[in-house]
Parts: C-alpha cells; structure tokens; sequence
C-alpha cells in the first residue's frame, strides 16, 4: 500500500466542491500518478446542513477553519475560503506553526501577506503552493516557478479577470452600453458580492502582484500596482477603436525598468490581430516573455469550479510527488523590495477629447500636445453633437508622464468639454 496524503479542506464553495469531486472521481488516477493515496480526512465551511451536491459524510467536520488546520490527521492544509484577513489568513498561520504544507487559492492574501506567509513557510520548512490563485485553470504559475526558470523575464502581461473581458466583448458584440452589460453580467453570477473588484481591477490587481514577484525576484507589492477600472469605457469607444484596428482589454503589465518595477492594471488598447485581441468572453490570457524562451501565450479558463480544482488539484499532487520550492521561487529573504515606477517605459496613446464648437479649437489642443512633447501620429473628428465635436487621437509613442502634462495643458486651452479618455496601446 502506497502512504497517504491526508488532506483538510476549509471552504466549501464552488472550489472546494470541486476539489473533493476530483478526489472522489479520480482516486486511482491520483495514486498512480503521484505514489501517494489522496484522502480528504476533515472539512470546515460555514455550515454543515447545506447540500453541496457531494458525500462529505465519512468527514470529520470542524466549524473552525483554525481547528481544521491543526487536526494531527491533517498533513497538507487546502484553503478555499477567501479573503485577506480573518480564517483565512489565521487558518494558514495555525497550519505552517503546526508544520502542515498549504495549498491556497486566496490570490488577494498573498498579494497583500505573501512576504510574511512565505517568510514563515521557509523558516517552518514547509510549502505554499497557489496556482489556483491566478488565471483559474491556466499553469502560469508552475510556468514561471518551473518551466521558465532558467529566464530573465522581461514582461509578464494579460487579461486576468473573466468578468471584465466577457463585459467589453459583449458590449462589442451586441452593441450594448456598459451599464446594461454589467447588470447582465451581476444577474449570471460573474461579479463579485463587491463588484469594484472586478470591474476597478483590484482582483487582476492582486494576481499581477504575484506574478510579478516570481518573475522578477520581488517582495509582493500590491500597494503600488496601479489600478484603473473599465468602467470609464463607452460602447462608441469600442467601435471607434476597432475603426482603427484595435480591442480594448483590461490588460495587467508587469516589467523591470531602469527606474524600477512597473505594475499597472488598466484599460488598455492592442491589436485586435493579436493572440490578446481575439481573446473572447470569460477567458483569461497571459503572456510571458524571457531572454531565452522568447514570448510564450497561456490561454484558457479563469474561473469556474472545474479549471480552478484542477489547478488546486495540481499543487496537491506536486506535494504528494515531493516536489518542494520556495513561495516565489527563491528563498524569500532574498526577494527584494523594488522601486515603484510609473509607467516608465514609452507608449502610443489613444485619446478620445470632447471639443467645443470654436474657432480654432483643434489647434489648440494640436499646439498643447505638441509643447508638451506629444505628437500625433492619427487624428480623427466625427459630427457635431449639442455644440461639441467628438475628436480620436492616436499618439507616438510618449511617456505617461508627457502626456499627464499634455493633457493638463489641453484643459487649460478651454476648448475640451468634460474629462479626456487616454488609454495606453500596448504591442503585443
């Protein structure tokens, strides 16, 4: 008889459902393939009556996540209940101080605890594995932790938010305002009970961190990933940016520059001929580029119970293989605290600006551009609308903080109604 992983599950959502149906199901398959018998031996979730759709009767049951976690017939902690504070963070804590390897999809926990959670893992000399943490069931993660060790990473980018990507194609493909796709989106159950998670980019946020931090040997550094939402995007530009040749995504970039580590989660324009521009409905993508490697593009599910189990289920079985590596890929003591920057790398911009219907008011705007070092590579005008003409602009490539200047200065013309729309394009 092969030894046993004995496994204690706290939280039993759509995730952890589907994590016990894998045990259940695939048994013999695991055994096979890992050497070790996987069983769930206890379970914690916030209520015992509720029919989950799966036999948890041979289980003990623990009320207390925390409980869970130092059960002496528990070796491998699975955490699936969420959140940055509270069980889940305690449950964790309680599961490295009695020695237990964890396996946890709790992305927003270790963007905001991962320097501490791995500091204390290392000196327990015990593992945390989260590849269901970012992009559902895409092995980013053990791609970059693994397959891609022997790279300099340059640039990890992607959608990695299901809900936002399926919000802008279908506003795209039915031709519908945001606000009406958001509450098609909320009455299907893909937004969060806080729906600013998804659609303000903290949830993409979150896993940019991470991904961040593997890639370029960091301390997780969320507090300075900057977020913009989509909530700003209108179904005109949708239409006006594929006019041009172009999608719009919420689109996480991570990259090491000569003034420090960039992190931005925001609305950005690419190529709709590009792997990220023909991207559809809930899918997640990421794109990881490397010295030797090249580029490499991962796309598939982000979320839903399946994808997300097997991920977890991944972790499992590398555990019951004995496969054992440092939080973020090495020791985290040796993770550096990187200088924050701010876009620094050089883009095009597409500017969308609300002009007044004045004598010279295109000019102005040209000349207010032009002073602050922004140039304008294509312009386009569309019909007068009460006294104010709609204006696209497509830049040369520019910093953020030229074009910040820019656009102050074209407020300042007194010709632009409203507030300026800038998204950055990004080559892919």
């Amino acid at each position: 008889m092969s030894d046993v992983l004995r496994l204690g599950i706290a939280g039993l959502g759509t995730v952890g459902v589907g994590v016990i149906r894998i045990i259940q199901n695939q048994a013999e398959r695991l055994e096979m393939r890992t050497g070790k018998k996987i069983v769930v031996t206890a379970v914690s979730a916030r209520s015992k009556a509720k029919d989950r759709g799966v036999d948890l009767s041979s289980y003990a049951w623990e009320d207390d996540p925390v409980e869970l976690a130092k059960r002496d017939d528990v070796d491998l902690f699975v955490e699936l209940m969420g959140g940055s504070e509270g069980a889940a963070k305690e449950a964790i804590e309680a599961a490295i101080a009695t020695g237990k390897d964890v396996v946890t999809a709790n992305k927003a926990l270790l963007a905001i605890h991962g320097q501490a959670i791995a500091e204390a893992a290392e000196d327990a000399g015990i593992c945390v594995r989260y590849e269901a943490a970012v992009a559902g069931g895409i092995p980013v993660i053990k791609s970059l932790l693994e397959g891609l060790a022997g790279n300099a990473i340059s640039r990890v980018m992607g959608v990695m938010n299901g809900t936002c990507n399926y919000i802008l194609t279908r506003m795209e493909s039915a031709g519908l305002p945001y606000d009406v796709v958001f509450e098609e989106a909320n009455q299907l159950g893909y937004l969060e009970a806080d729906p600013n998670l998804d659609v303000g980019g903290i949830d993409a946020g979150h896993k940019l961190a991470i991904l961040a931090a593997i890639a370029f040997g960091t301390q997780v550094d969320f507090d300075n990933v900057e977020l913009e939402g989509i909530g700003s995007i209108t179904i005109d530009d949708i239409h006006q940016a594929a006019d041009m040749g172009y999608k719009i995504k919420l689109l996480g970039v991570a990259q090491m520059t000569g003034r420090g580590l960039e992190q931005r989660m925001s609305p950005c324009l690419v190529p709709d001929t590009s792997p990220l521009g023909q991207l559809q409905g809930g899918t997640n993508m990421v794109v990881l580029e490397g010295d030797s490697v090249g580029q490499i593009v991962l796309r598939g599910a982000g979320a839903g119970e399946g994808p997300t189990a097997s991920a977890v289920m991944g972790d499992v079985c590398d555990l019951a293989r004995g496969v054992r590596i440092a939080t973020f890929g090495q020791p985290a003591r040796t993770l550096r605290k990187a200088a924050s920057a701010r876009a620094a790398v050089s883009a095009p911009y597409y500017l969308r600006l609300q002009l007044q219907d004045k004598p010279g008011a295109l000019a102005k705007v040209a000349r207010a551009l032009g002073d602050n070092g922004v140039s304008i590579d294509r312009m386009r005008q569309y019909g007068q609308q009460d006294l104010t003409a709609l204006v696209l602009i497509v830049t040369h490539k520019t910093t953020q903080t030229a074009l910040d200047q820019a656009l102050e200065a074209c407020m300042e013309t007194g010709v632009v109604s409203g507030t300026p729309l800038a998204l950055r394009i990004e080559s892919v």
